[in-house]
């Protein structure tokens, strides 16, 4: 066999063993139920230790009382606006009720909405609170914290047009007021006022505060997806999974010079504190382990008050889905630094934002996600034709030379080291490259990867159609031979079963047969074992990739059979023909049985 093929061969295992590697260390992840009787956890009281400024003072206690209601259940107002719906307790003016109008849990038009947010005494608390932390002058008893029952002194309803402003009185000269204002999207402002009208001089820090009572239940656990903290301060993008957290007693508060923002933030959706851009703010992040509690903190600079002044301060809140257009608008037009990090690139970055980039815009100008990864893969294509058209004109010079190849090897017989000294002169003479053949295909593995991470990764493939029963391209082909893709009145099995693996939908199996096309454009090598792995090579390929996102089989499928037709024409142009229906044929045929004394 040539050393064109050979390396042809070699080129095309790498890939597959680097696919299956990938594949066996990052299988698709399996659905988690989630018991809807499991029983609620419950907090107590926790306070963390008062911090001492550079001056030696006492400054404010970061303090977060995140408790369940011992009055009755508190009044609550309404959230409403195009994307979200819910509601805020008037019990520490808790942001605790909060759901994504846009967005339902499974493709069912009747299913749920997603729920981001939830109270105290729900399956899975999960909730942004606000406050002051007292400092000299005032006790805990004297600022509001999280069971302070608020006062509603303007609004009804929280709309983008409504704000609400809440009052509490403590009864020692100074008053707190917190107005809270949403926009469109999924952004709050929290602006917290104190004024004392008291005798003395007062000093006390505001902070925000996440809080989220144990691990997500759908935890995803996959590796090629960030699920847990998150934060960027000062151009740094810090992430932590839930069980990296640092314990309570160990609380690090991390200075932030001038901006940052963190959070908690899942496959899809987020909820961000971003403390106004000044110097002075300081962010944390932990694990209350005796509770099951993660929290995120940001504190601002302590304020001292002498009587008769008045601070305000604003802290943003973010909370909802991670949706490209709205956070690049936050990170562009509302700075907040970084934003865009927040969506997991991965650490292929600098291919994966070009790439999904390229693909948000493509779906805005033809409104289809597949037919989008369709023109995707035309533009790569493309762009990698000046380097595909030397690798096939190359391929077809090979062919030319292959009657003088054999020459050689027959002349040198079995010394090796003359056939390569032969080699080289022949591909020397001919200005042919044998390695050209192998870069196409090992160019396609990182922009593969990358592309699988957006699918994967990226909201705006959950729940994309492209055609007839492809009605989410983030999740597998839901065709199966099991019933012969909907032909049969049975159902298709579970997905992530084995069953499901074995009998696979039809766009794995259009992928097996347009890699099996793409091997038909060159005769089969005459080593039996060169030709066993290129006969089982596509329908590997095709169970392996079966359980992959449809997108991403749509973009393989795609590159196929724009690799076939590229390579078909440019070989033809170079006096090559390709015999690919003689070449089918072949294959089909049945080999004699070699006899004992053949050599």
């Amino acid at each position: 066999m040539d050393d064109q093929n050979k390396n042809l061969i070699l080129a095309t295992a790498l890939s597959f063993i680097v696919i299956m590697v990938w594949f066996v260390m990052f299988p698709p992840p399996e659905t988690q139920s989630v018991d809807p009787n499991a029983p609620a956890v419950v907090a107590t009281d926790t306070a963390i230790t008062p911090s001492v400024d550079t001056s030696g003072e006492k400054s404010a206690t970061s303090t977060a009382e995140v408790t369940e209601a011992t009055a009755p259940e508190a009044p609550r107002l309404e959230i409403d606006t195009p994307s979200l719906k819910g509601t805020l307790s008037l019990q520490g003016g808790r942001i605790d009720d909060l759901s994504l109008k846009n967005y339902r849990e499974t493709l069912d038009p009747g299913s749920d909405i997603v729920h981001l947010l939830k109270p105290v005494g729900s399956d899975a608390p999960y909730y942004a609170l606000f406050g002051w932390a007292p400092g000299a002058g005032l006790n805990a008893e004297q600022v509001p914290n999280a069971n302070t029952i608020w006062q509603v002194e303007a609004g009804e309803k929280l709309t983008p047009d409504t704000p609400v402003t809440l009052k509490w009185d403590n009864g020692a000269g100074q008053v707190f007021k917190r107005q809270i204002s949403v926009d469109a999207d999924f952004m709050f402002e929290i602006s917290q006022t104190v004024e004392n009208s008291g005798t003395s001089s007062v000093s006390m820090a505001p902070y925000g505060i996440l809080a989220r009572h144990g691990m997500p239940a759908d935890l995803k656990n996959f590796f090629i997806l960030h699920e847990g903290g998150i934060r960027m301060i000062d151009g740094e993008l810090t992430e932590s999974d839930y069980e990296d957290f640092e314990p309570a007693s160990a609380l690090k508060e991390i200075a932030v010079e001038a901006d940052g923002w963190t959070g908690f933030t899942d496959h899809f959706w987020m909820a961000t504190l971003i403390p106004q851009n000044e110097s002075g703010a300081k962010i944390s992040t932990f694990h209350d382990a005796r509770r099951d509690i993660y929290q995120t903190n940001s504190k601002l600079r302590t304020e001292t008050l002498a009587p008769g002044e008045t601070a305000t301060v604003h802290t943003r809140l973010f909370a909802g889905a991670k949706e490209w257009d709205t956070i690049r608008s936050y990170q562009n037009q509302a700075n907040v630094e970084g934003f865009l990090d927040s969506i997991d690139w991965g650490w292929f970055f600098f291919l994966t934002k070009p790439i999904f980039w390229l693909l948000h815009n493509l779906n805005a100008l033809i409104g289809n996600m597949g037919w989008s990864i369709i023109a995707l893969t035309l533009i790569i294509k493309a762009a990698l034709l000046p380097l595909a058209f030397k690798s096939y004109v190359s391929m077809a010079k090979m062919k030319e030379l292959q009657p003088r190849m054999e020459e050689l090897k027959a002349a040198a017989g079995d010394d090796r080291q003359q056939l390569q000294k032969s080699m080289m002169e022949l591909y020397k003479k001919e200005k042919v490259n044998p390695a050209s053949g192998c870069l196409p295909i090992l160019l396609q593995i990182p922009i593969f990867f990358s592309l699988y991470k957006v699918i994967f990764v990226t909201l705006e493939l959950r729940h994309a159609p492209w055609i007839g029963w492809i009605k989410d391209l983030s999740a597998p082909d839901p065709s199966s031979l099991y019933n012969l893709w909907g032909a049969l009145p049975w159902g298709t099995p579970e997905p992530g079963s084995i069953l499901a693996l074995i009998f696979i939908g039809i766009l794995p199996l259009l992928l097996g047969i347009s890699m099996w096309l793409q091997q038909k454009l060159n005769p089969a090598p005459t080593d039996p074992t060169q030709q066993m792995i290129f006969a089982w090579m596509p329908w590997v390929f095709m169970f392996m990739l079966g359980s992959f996102a449809s997108g991403l089989v749509v973009y393989w499928i795609a590159n196929n059979t724009i690799t076939f037709t590229q390579q078909y024409l440019i070989m033809r142009s170079q006096g090559y023909k390709p015999d690919v229906f003689g070449n089918i044929v072949s294959s089909f045929k049945r080999k004699p049985k070699p006899k004992p004394d053949d050599k």
